[in-house]
């Protein structure tokens, strides 16, 4: 086989990492996990208001440094301005009495108070660093020469040489006073600066506070909408799987693991639909086998009651109607179950028209009306005439059935409304229909509108429901963009219906 050689020459190449790019950056913080992206948002705000806040305190920090510097100098100042009075105050003093009586201690004792003055005036040159207190400090030395020079050659008249110190120290006194006043100048210059840099470093520490905080909650926002963005799909994706809607696919975005839940829930939707189904093929064809030995029942037991195979005992007779009525209730479910799966199948294929609403509720109650008449009930239609774009004939079936369900449960005597309402402005179209029975069960509203499900409150005498009426009215309504529910009632069932999508004509 033939080798591969690597070329010397790219061996030697350094290798180079490839600059990551956003795609790359992106999809990294995607792979993250809901706890991970909560925790990496949680320390970059963190992050922000703490540099904010560390900003904040090396700024005053800064302020208060200064603040102290200044303090510091405004005593060292007073203090090293009293000490150079003082220390005028002892020269002259010493110098007088010198030339008076002309004791050399005195003179020493000038001298020792005059160099004194001079490490004062050092220190003041170091604190008034302008030009105009230089000038003063140079002026203040020259002045003290000239008296040093006096006490030294004296001469024998010593009242002309106190006559010339005179107009020397009353020029260093006002030497002082003035660099007094300088001094106050200086410090209330520093007072001012620092006044001035913490009014900077107050609108600094202001601007990097609100702008920290403005980040923040936009970081919060952002990262909020993006986080709970991909729960809210998994909230919605779950309603619609609890309400066997089958036929729209689960996409969640957003970190890896509610993405990965968004594909487990995408797989329990397929899962789902394939068992719905499985279930409706399965219930249809049963259904349509016990058909026919249902019908041969019956017909045997209408036979055998007819006395075709010859005359029946009372007793004979008596299991006979019991066997026809049976197989009638029964062969009545089993043609209820077909009808179910038909619509709830065909509940999503509308063919929309024009309807005027009270029509076809008032169709609907004449219908009915030999049921409600024979057990002695009202029904009662309000509302006026509105015509709007629905199913009329699936929306027939809706009201058949609520006003089914709201007959058999009302007692003799009862009222049963219909009432239509328009909503306000472009608000939903409402349809009432309110019953004067026992209402419904506490333990019952949560499962109202589940197929086959039986409520605990049934008509006294009445034969049990398939349980799949207020089913039937909850595909078709959904099927229309409306909602079905119901409503809080003192007595009797208050099922509403609304229909947003109806656009009314």
């Amino acid at each position: 086989m033939p080798s591969h050689t690597l070329d010397p020459a790219l061996a030697a190449a350094p290798q180079t990492e490839p600059t990551p790019s956003p795609d790359s950056a992106w999809q990294r913080l995607r792979g993250l996990s809901f706890h991970q992206c909560l925790l990496a948002a949680f320390l970059l705000i963190t992050a922000l208001l703490g540099g904010a806040a560390a900003q904040a305190m090396l700024a005053l920090e800064h302020v208060a440094v200064q603040g102290r510097q200044a303090s510091q100098d405004a005593a060292a100042l007073t203090a090293q301005g009293q000490r150079l009075a003082e220390r005028t105050v002892a020269m002259e003093r010493s110098a007088r009495q010198f030339l008076v009586l002309d004791d050399t201690s005195l003179r020493d004792r000038y001298e020792a108070a005059w160099q004194d003055a001079k490490a004062t005036q050092s220190v003041l040159a170091e604190l008034l660093p302008d030009r105009a207190s230089q000038q003063l400090l140079a002026e203040w030395a020259t002045q003290a020469d000239v008296a040093w020079e006096v006490l030294q050659n004296p001469g024998r008249a010593r009242p002309g040489a106190l006559r010339r110190l005179t107009p020397v120290f009353a020029r260093l006194h006002r030497l002082n006073e003035t660099l007094a006043e300088h001094s106050q100048q200086a410090m209330d210059r520093r007072s001012d600066a620092v006044l001035a840099e913490l009014e900077q470093q107050r609108r600094l520490i202001s601007a990097l506070v609100l702008g920290a905080i403005a980040l923040a909650v936009l970081l919060a926002l952002g990262f909020g909408h993006w986080l709970l963005r991909p729960l809210a799909a998994v909230e919605a994706a779950i309603g619609r799987l609890g309400d066997n809607r089958f036929d729209e696919p689960v996409v969640v975005r957003g970190p890896a693991d509610l993405r990965r839940l968004g594909r487990q829930l995408e797989w329990l939707r397929q899962r789902l639909a394939t068992l719905e189904s499985d279930k409706t093929r399965f219930v249809r064809h049963i259904s349509h086998e016990l058909k026919t030995p249902m019908a041969s029942i019956r017909e045997g037991a209408a036979l055998l009651r007819d006395g075709v195979a010859g005359p029946l005992t009372p007793d004979q007779t008596e299991i006979v109607r019991i066997l026809g009525d049976n197989s009638a209730a029964l062969q009545g479910q089993i043609e209820d179950l077909l009808r179910y799966q038909t619509l709830a199948s065909d509940s999503q294929q509308l063919q929309r028209r024009p309807v005027e609403l009270k029509s076809l509720l008032e169709r609907v109650v004449g219908d009915q009306r030999l049921l409600w008449q024979a057990r002695g009930l009202q029904v009662r239609v309000d509302g006026e005439p509105r015509t709007a774009l629905v199913d009329g004939e699936k929306l027939g079936v809706v009201l058949a059935n609520l006003l089914a369900n709201a007959l058999r449960f009302s007692p003799p005597g009862g009222v049963v409304t219909l009432a239509i309402a328009p909503g306000q402005g472009d608000g939903p179209i409402r349809i009432d229909c309110i019953d004067a029975g026992p209402g419904v069960a506490a333990e019952d509203v949560e499962r109202i509108f589940d197929p086959f499900y039986q409520g605990r409150h049934q008509a006294p005498g009445a034969r049990r429901g398939s349980g799949i009426g207020l089913s039937i009215v909850r595909e078709i309504v959904q099927a229309h963009g409306g909602s079905c529910r119901l409503l809080p009632s003192e007595r009797g069932a208050h099922f509403r219906i609304e229909l947003p999508h109806a656009t009314t004509v």
